[in-house]
């Protein structure tokens, strides 16, 4: 039997599409329902390395989680990764294939059609349901031609939709009427009912609003989800605050908010750490004073290099470990703590080579092989903790500071890169901070002595269980299952 699938479209970005498909997913599996995450297309920085050696969306990964998956190409086929503001490399089914500009990715939409739909047919003949998360908003009319994203998607595959707003932005209304009026009537009558996210305060002065909403376009209000305060979910692109005081934190740390940086989220640790206060300074900003600088990944290492000398990080982190203070590099950021990167095949930009900060004795070449990896190793610091993570790069390094490692892997590779004195590390593994024990042994590098470790996956996996919880309190379970067309399974 074919799965049942259930698209949910947002009115606008951040509207909560990713979480309210984490929770329907988690909601459907504690229903005993096999049920597996989509995203036909995302266009995002942070990924996440597959159990089919490729790579999709974090959020997709995060989804896979809630429904009790490794992550997998299928759930996310089309992968966009914005290397400037006008292009992107796309990457199908977990591969590179292209680096294009938005007009020629908009005339290779109908290839990137076919990997979309032959993902559809596969976890169709998997699974029981399939929740699908749409991209930005389908109101985006400029888009709408050879969409795959949104309702092009639903069109293709006769699903439903139910869209999610964001009251906590304002206009919610306004956003949900707004969109229904610039789909087509087909489009529109595809629409199921609406949930509504962010709430806080008093659901009955909002009640009004919610019996007008039905009465205006027919269609249901499936329920309204709180605003939930301290998820540790891994954001697919929005970066955090930038700047958190964070009272009784024993530990600075600064984060360059670089124009191309990725995987920012190897910092969720650290921020989610109740004696560590992360900051991402923006452009403009002046650094200020830390015990640990952090430089995170980067899709475009020489551009934002060369961003990171314009905006006095040169100076600043000079000045830094003229004090005694600490700097770690994760990927492009190791990469840009050497002496130079080169780009000899224009992989990133235009072709050449750019100067690095100097701190690491290394020089690296970016390749167009793309290494993809999940690993897992012994970090070559106080205690020699397990450490686990990915690596997403193009880069090869080499130079004298790679026979002073900070992680040993399994497979017998050695990674990373410190300085002779010990001020200045780098590694290409993303999630370093994640391991609890490795945590703590590098946050005890950084200057930090009683490092008290957290586990930023089991708190991750305790946020997957509220917003599945807030389903199950704030959602209209039945009208979510009839739009499924699914008989209501036992609990599990």
């Amino acid at each position: 039997m074919s799965a049942r699938v259930l698209m949910v479209q947002g009115c606008t970005s951040d509207a909560g599409k990713s979480a309210l498909v984490t929770a329907l997913c988690r909601w459907l599996r504690r229903r005993g329902v096999r049920v597996a995450p989509f995203k036909p297309q995302n266009m995002a920085l942070n990924s996440a390395v597959t159990v089919d050696g490729g790579e999709i969306g974090r959020a997709q990964a995060v989804q896979a989680q809630a429904c009790g998956l490794p992550a997998h190409t299928d759930f996310n086929p089309v992968l966009l990764k914005p290397s400037s503001d006008t292009g992107a490399q796309v990457i199908v089914h977990g591969r590179a294939v292209a680096q294009l500009d938005a007009r020629a990715y908009h005339d290779y939409k109908r290839i990137a059609r076919e990997a979309v739909l032959a993902s559809h047919a596969r976890l169709c003949e998997s699974f029981d349901a399939v929740i699908v998360e749409g991209a930005g908003s389908p109101a985006e009319i400029n888009l709408r031609a050879n969409d795959i994203a949104n309702m092009g998607y639903a069109e293709a595959v006769d699903c439903p939709v139910i869209l999610v707003a964001d009251i906590d932005r304002g206009g919610v209304f306004a956003h949900l009427i707004g969109t229904l009026a610039l789909l087509s009537d087909s489009e529109r009558a595809r629409v199921r009912g609406f949930v509504i996210n962010r709430f806080r305060g008093d659901l009955a002065l909002l009640q009004p609003g919610l019996d007008w909403l039905e009465r205006e376009t027919g269609k249901s209000v499936i329920g309204v989800l709180p605003y939930l305060h301290g998820l540790h979910l891994e954001a697919e692109d929005a970066l955090p605050s930038q700047r958190e005081a964070k009272s009784g934190a024993m530990l600075r740390v600064v984060v360059p908010v670089l124009p191309r940086i990725s995987n920012h989220t190897d910092l969720d640790a650290l921020r989610a750490h109740p004696q560590v206060e992360c900051s991402f300074i923006g452009p403009g900003e002046t650094p200020s004073a830390c015990d640990l600088i952090v430089l995170p990944g980067s899709k475009a290492t020489r551009a934002d290099l060369a961003w990171l000398r314009s905006n006095g990080w040169d100076r600043a982190i000079e000045r830094h470990l003229r004090y005694g203070g600490k700097v770690i590099g994760i990927c492009g950021g190791l990469q840009m703590l050497g002496r130079a990167v080169h780009d000899p095949h224009g992989i990133e930009g235009e072709a050449g080579s750019s100067e690095g900060l100097g701190w690491l004795d290394i020089e690296t070449t970016l390749e167009p092989d793309k290494k993809l990896r999940n690993v897992h190793g012994t970090l070559l610091l106080d205690g020699q903790p397990d450490v686990s993570g990915y690596e997403i790069h193009c880069g090869v390094s080499d130079g004298a500071a790679l026979a002073s490692p900070i992680v040993r892997l399994d497979d017998g590779r050695c990674d990373g890169a410190r300085s002779p004195d010990g001020q200045v590390m780098g590694t290409y593994l993303h999630g370093v901070f994640d391991h609890p024990q490795a945590q703590a042994a590098l946050l005890r590098w950084a200057g930090l002595r009683d490092a008290a470790p957290i586990d930023v996956r089991a708190l991750r996996e305790a946020s997957i269980e509220r917003l599945a919880d807030a389903v199950e309190s704030h959602l209209d379970g039945a009208a979510l299952l009839r739009i499924l067309g699914l008989e209501a399974p036992c609990a599990a």
